[in-house]
């Protein structure tokens, strides 16, 4: 079998590619650009180009894999289809795969996924579970962004924009949160719930749909769903029930939890913010449900210290911490900020560079609230990911809004000028946090290479 991969560099396409190649079949593939990720399947025996061309193409290529970002009028897309060549994206071919597992956990959610699938993925590890693992960061305790295992586990994170989630084939699925966002496929909150909710009903009678009973969007989401619903959630008519949460002397969780009213005891976390408690605890229940006792959770859940860009802490400058998260949506800024109260510092300083045009618009007003906990605010400008820039929203509007809101806000347009910027005025006990899913975490590499 001669597979080829469009966007092959990709987080989710170079974790499949690996998987194909695992499976004996012969890769070929073709980024816009050189990468780690490049590098490591080249390493592996796979053929990658760089640059989309027809000629990328061979005579003997089987199928062909895309993702959702692909036009109709890349060359490679277009040659497949000339040449009759089975097509299929790459949602629907991890679905496929995912029909070979008994276990098959998919997370899904607006925020938390890659987070969850990675503590996920340390608790079967320490269970010695052999899981296969589709994870979108880069996890150390797998090497990387991808795991092949031999076991009947199966660990992918599922994502709801333009309902890709919907071509899985999950026995267990996890709901963390259901927000607004990817507005330039939803027309609104209630098309996504109705998405959140097809994606439960892809579940067998036997399976289990594990959601967040404290968001007020998934009491909509279960309706005419076969499977067994877990609840879970501060709220006490929660099936699992998340209490007594505090703060230890290094700023990490403990909390209690009880499941189906028996008392498991006390969790204690090796990561920051409530927002990883409820992370933590959609873990834990689909570990327990997977048939994994209490006592191995409670040791494998503490070992987990983070995953690449999830509040990551990349070191010292002048006596300030440089941390680097990944949130590109406002209730991700306010959790990676709440988290940021529960550490020692003098000024929390927040460089933020939005994502994407359509959400920056569509979420101005919530992003003009989400920044209150910061000392100083530097926007930069919208990383347009797979838009083209409409001229009706901008960085700077942004930027105006927060300084309405009496938040301390500076729009600086390039990294470099931001890197100069701090290294005149952040001080010694502050914190510096880079926030957003585009390049913005090279302003903290390059403020540390000063």
């Amino acid at each position: 079998m001669n597979v080829h991969f469009i966007g092959i560099g990709g987080i989710n396409m170079s974790a499949l590619a690996e998987i194909c190649i695992n499976k004996g079949y012969k890769v070929t593939g073709s980024d816009m650009q050189e990468s780690y990720l490049v590098d490591r399947l080249r390493s592996l025996g796979a053929t990658i180009y760089i640059g989309q061309k027809k000629e990328n193409i061979s005579k003997d290529t089987n199928l062909v894999i895309y993702t959702a970002a692909i036009s109709d009028d890349n060359e490679e897309f277009l040659e497949a289809k000339n040449n009759n060549i089975l097509m299929i994206n790459r949602a629907a071919f991890l679905g496929q795969i995912m029909r070979e597992y008994k276990n098959s956990i998919a997370v899904s959610g607006t925020h938390g996924k890659t987070t969850t699938t990675s503590m996920l993925s340390s608790i079967f590890n320490y269970a010695e579970k052999d899981p296969t693992i589709l994870v979108g960061g880069n996890l150390s305790s797998i090497g990387g962004n991808v795991r092949i295992g031999s076991s009947e586990n199966f660990i992918t994170e599922a994502c709801e924009y333009v309902d890709s989630f919907l071509n899985f084939n999950p026995f267990i699925s996890i709901v963390l949160n259901i927000e607004e966002d990817h507005l330039d496929y939803f027309s609104g909150i209630e098309e996504i719930k109705a998405s959140f909710n097809k994606f439960g009903k892809l579940l067998p009678e036997d399976g289990f749909f594990i959601i967040n009973g404290d968001n007020e969007n998934t009491k909509d989401i279960v309706y005419d769903v076969d499977a067994t619903i877990i609840r879970f959630g501060q709220n006490e008519d929660n099936d699992a029930v998340i209490s007594d949460i505090k703060y230890d002397e290094d700023g990490f969780a403990v909390f209690n939890l009880k499941y189906n009213k028996v008392n498991l005891g006390t969790f204690r976390l090796s990561v920051y913010g409530v927002h990883n408690v409820y992370n933590a605890t959609a873990a834990i229940i689909a570990s327990i449900v997977s048939g994994i006792d209490v006592d191995t959770i409670k040791s494998a859940i503490k070992t987990y210290t983070g995953v690449g860009r999830r509040f990551e802490k990349k070191g010292n400058f002048n006596g300030a911490v440089v941390i680097d998260d990944y949130a590109h949506h406002p209730t991700e800024v306010k959790a990676a900020l709440s988290a940021a109260k529960n550490l020692k510092k003098n000024k929390l300083w927040v460089i933020f560079q939005p994502h994407t045009y359509s959400r920056t618009k569509a979420l101005l007003n919530e992003f003009s609230e989400a920044f209150y906990s910061a000392d100083n605010v530097i926007i930069t400008d919208i990383y347009a990911a797979r838009e083209k820039d409409p001229g009706d929203i901008s960085s700077k509007d942004l930027c105006d809004r927060l300084y309405q809101n009496n938040v301390d806000a500076k729009y600086i347009q390039t990294f470099d000028d931001i890197v100069d910027y701090l290294k005149d005025n952040v001080g010694e006990g502050d914190l510096v946090i880079t926030c957003g899913a585009g390049p913005v975490n090279k302003v903290g590499e390059k403020l540390l290479s000063v």
